[in-house]
């Protein structure tokens, strides 16, 4: 099988799984992911303070739904996970409709669609439906089943790190406590596994490489009170992978600090591959805005597709396989994939021959078969690396000032070190 092929068979053996922050699904679910990207785990047990936070109790599902007058099963967790707000606390009784109704969640403006909520830091109980259904339910007595459990357990993260020859480090997060959604849920963790995969057959890296997999907002904050001081002094760059799924053009969201080393190669990285979306930071959306608060304010962005809260399918039930393509992930990973090839090929240049240009001809570096557009856009390559190899300009700067495609840049730049043209910084 292809990787295409293989994100959609590991999505379908992910899809049906009921997550949360905690419990057995999230569990179930990273043991999955660990056959393409073995992790190890760190463990948070519940009352554990994380800064300002404590690791909540872990929550255990059996089962939920409602028996309508009619004898009619509805909002049954077990056909849809979404059905029962998340982290909604035991409940059993009998009621009429309009004591019930406060308890429904629904969206009226997409009445086929089941929203996703949570409860998380405060104990209630609730369900979601399609609006359609919920106008049609009947006036009467409804048995209300909500068999779950709080109980002392923990919080669990996954982590792998692919070693490089240096410590400085590149960081990619992804979260999988939601429940079945495709595009803002199993997107990011699947391109993050196969992203490890295809790293970790690579050689000689220079940089060393982290991958996370956690419950999004109190993961990032548990993982940080662990390994925070640790990134803050070996961290070059980082992206959270989440909505990659969607045939949406790339959006990239950078980083706090707006110019960091994350934030220059992703846009450079898209701006060759062609139309897309920038969007600066905010102190909203996902695990950046952790990683970017203003104590660790690490060099962490994220690329997707089309962002979250931006496609009107975002937390609902209509966020499922119809809605995402396996092709259209695999052109994230295969953009994810580039970001790498630039990372690892930005060194600082200096030319061994710094009063005028040296004979390409002579050297052979001079092309004369090929397309001719091929060929000019690679002398100008080589002409631009050659003048800016001053032994101060990174390659990400020779290709923001030249407008030369980093893959080119790094193929010249290479044949120009073997012919003894330019050396490494």
């Amino acid at each position: 099988m292809n990787v295409t092929q293989r994100l959609e068979v590991m999505f379908d053996e992910l899809w049906p799984i009921g997550r949360s922050i905690t419990g057995s699904g999230y569990r179930q679910s990273l043991d999955i992911l660990s056959s393409v990207m073995p992790t190890d785990r760190l463990v948070f047990k519940t009352g554990l303070k994380v800064f300002d936070w404590l690791i909540p109790k872990e929550w255990i599902v059996r089962d939920a739904y409602l028996i309508d007058p009619n004898g009619k099963k509805r909002a049954e967790y077990k056909v849809n996970n979404l059905h029962l707000i998340g982290y909604s606390v035991p409940f059993s009784g009998r009621m009429g409709l309009a004591q019930l109704r406060p308890q429904i969640h629904s969206l009226p403006g997409q009445p086929d669609a089941i929203p996703y909520l949570t409860t998380y830091y405060r104990e209630n109980w609730g369900f979601c439906m399609s609006d359609r259904e919920l106008q049609s339910l009947p006036e009467g007595e409804y048995q209300v089943c909500i068999d779950t459990e709080l109980v002392d357990g923990h919080l669990e993260i996954g982590e792998a790190v692919i070693k490089g020859k240096s410590d400085r480090e590149v960081l990619f997060s992804t979260y999988l406590c939601h429940p079945s959604m495709a595009n803002n849920e199993l997107s990011g963790p699947l391109l993050a596994s196969f992203l490890y995969e295809r790293i970790s057959e690579m050689r000689n890296l220079h940089y060393t490489y982290r991958f996370v997999v956690q419950p999004e907002t109190i993961g990032s904050i548990a993982y940080l009170s662990k390994r925070g001081d640790w990134l803050k002094e070996k961290l070059d760059a980082g992206f959270v992978i989440t909505c990659v799924g969607d045939a949406g053009l790339f959006t990239y969201k950078s980083s706090r600090r707006g110019n960091a080393l994350c934030d220059r190669v992703a846009k450079l990285i898209l701006r060759d591959i062609g139309e897309h979306r920038l969007e600066a930071f905010a102190p909203f959306g996902s695990d950046e805005r952790q990683y970017c608060s203003p104590g660790f304010n690490l060099p962490v962005g994220s690329l997707m597709r089309t962002m979250y809260g931006r496609f009107p399918e975002y937390h609902t039930s209509l966020d499922d396989k119809l809605f995402i393509s396996f092709d259209a992930m695999t052109k994230a990973l295969e953009a994810y994939l580039k970001i790498v090839s630039a990372l690892e090929g930005n060194w600082v240049w200096k030319t061994n021959f710094p009063f005028c240009e040296p004979q390409l001809g002579k050297r052979g570096l001079y092309p004369t078969l090929g397309a001719q557009k091929q060929r000019e856009r690679k002398v100008e390559a080589l002409m631009w690396i050659l003048n800016l190899a001053d032994g101060k300009s990174d390659l990400l700067e020779i290709a923001e000032r030249s407008g030369c495609e980093v893959e080119m840049l790094i193929s010249v730049a290479s044949e120009a070190e073997v012919a003894g043209l330019i050396s490494k910084i």
